[in-house]
């Protein structure tokens, strides 16, 4: 029997077809199609879209509305601002870190 006919078929175990191999599939950060054709779609509308926020954030009927819609436009204009993070401990001191320890130790271990 030739190794072709003696490997099981329809991509079971041992046929090596199957699992994740190296290089297949869609590569990390890359967009799925669906996520492609929602993009596209959005920006059909994105010009009306904004002259809609720009009309709300100098003509709308609350201050909340307008500073809402002026957000938004400064937002995907430049974009949202980076967040601040503290990055020491209390009282602007080092950070302190506590590690602990455990060990467990079997019935038999604790005989010798």
């Amino acid at each position: 029997m030739s190794e072709k006919q003696s490997k099981p078929a329809g991509g079971g175990p041992g046929s090596g077809r199957g699992g994740r191999r190296p290089g297949s599939g869609r590569p990390p950060g890359r967009k799925d199609n669906k996520t492609l054709e929602l993009e596209a779609a959005a920006k059909k509308y994105a010009g009306d879209a904004l002259k809609a926020l720009a009309h709300i954030a100098k003509l709308g009927k609350n201050e909340s509305a307008r500073v809402s819609a002026a957000i938004a436009l400064l937002d995907r204009g430049y974009g949202r601002p980076r967040q601040a993070i503290e990055h020491s401990g209390e009282g602007g001191g080092p950070i302190a870190v506590t590690v602990t320890r455990r060990v467990v130790r079997n019935s038999a271990d604790a005989d010798r």
